[in-house]
């Protein structure tokens, strides 16, 4: 009673909201990158908030289930297909014994999510069922998925209420240039006036090099007032460190602990998506935010998602209106 692994995809792995609590050890917190896409997943299905999930980069896998359960599968348009036929994504999806489901390469953003309504068969190491690669712990044995793993279920869940409503808009992320809200800090007085000005009124360039750890953008140098060496502190996710060669880095799931380049601004942790969807070569720009204004986002954001639960809890409009038809012919039958 699982799912198997035929195909792992670039880079597929367990994850929920991460090991926190023990970066003062050394363990980067790791986790989803996407945390919008991976609570919509979740909410699709009732899951509880911190249900761990399949995460995927670029390449998505290929997997074939061994027993009926439900799925949602969210994050960037991978062209999902069961048995060969296109499969609808931010929706409630039966899937049955037998079934294959499998992942092309993302269309738009570049990771995707799978929430399994039957919940993942994965042992809680230090509070978390995610993968820390670096440290080798967590998730299916600490590493990516590859072909000939198996992942059995925790419980036999096949039933959702209002299995018909459970579905929502597709989140189309922008493939060219996106506008990145940060609160700028901790040690942006370190950075000169026209560094500032540069970092907030210039275009960036995601390279290639971008994976968990972080998102090294090309383009203008940013300038200092003495450099950008400080002692060593904590980074949060989200942080845009810049190191001496002027060039902004945001630091993300699988970060260091703590880091000796000084941080210029934080990405508000709603437009962190944002970021974590791009591919080589799209284009960022960054505007500076306050705190409150951050925090408001963030509330906002926690009131669509309510709105969303709300939405998939009611009866599906589609019965309402062929109930309302039937019951109309009925009526006209029998005059």
């Amino acid at each position: 009673m699982g799912v198997r692994i035929l195909k792992g995809g670039m880079m597929t792995t367990v994850q929920d909201l991460g090991r926190t609590g023990y970066q003062s050890q050394g363990f980067s917190v790791a986790g989803v990158m996407d945390v919008r896409s991976f609570k919509i997943a979740n909410l699709l299905l009732d899951n509880p908030e911190n249900e761990a999930v399949l995460e995927f980069t670029l390449i998505g896998p290929t997997l074939e289930f061994t027993s009926a359960t439900i799925v949602a599968i969210t994050g960037g348009d991978f062209q999902p297909t069961v048995n060969g036929e296109p499969a609808p994504m931010y929706t409630a999806l039966y899937m049955d014994k037998g079934d294959i489901l499998k992942f092309s390469s993302a269309r738009t953003g570049s990771r995707g999510y799978i929430a399994f309504s039957s919940y993942l068969d994965i042992p809680v190491v230090m509070g978390s069922r995610c993968t820390n690669m670096k440290s080798g712990i967590g998730g299916f044995k600490g590493r990516k998925l590859q072909a000939g793993d198996y992942i059995g279920f925790r419980i036999k869940r096949r039933y959702l209420p209002f299995f018909l409503s459970r579905k929502l808009e597709l989140d189309e992320f922008e493939q060219e240039e996106a506008e990145i809200r940060v609160v700028m800090g901790p040690q942006d007085d370190l950075f000169s006036r026209q560094g500032i000005d540069t970092f907030l009124n210039s275009e960036y360039t995601v390279t290639s090099d971008f994976d968990r750890m972080g998102c090294r953008l090309e383009g203008p140098f940013i300038a200092t007032k003495g450099g950008s060496d400080i002692i060593s502190d904590g980074i949060a996710f989200g942080s845009v460190q810049v190191p001496s060669h002027g060039k902004p880095i945001v630091l993300l799931s699988d970060r260091q602990t703590t880091g000796g380049y000084a941080k210029i601004a934080t990405v508000a942790s709603v437009d962190i998506p944002k970021v974590v969807q791009r591919k080589t070569d799209h284009k960022i720009r960054f505007r500076a935010i306050t705190v409150q204004e951050a925090q408001a986002l963030y509330l906002k954001e926690i009131e669509e998602l309510d709105k969303m639960r709300e939405v998939i809890h009611q009866p599906c409009k589609e019965v309402l209106e062929c109930r309302l038809v039937a019951k109309r012919l009925r009526k006209l039958f029998e005059e």
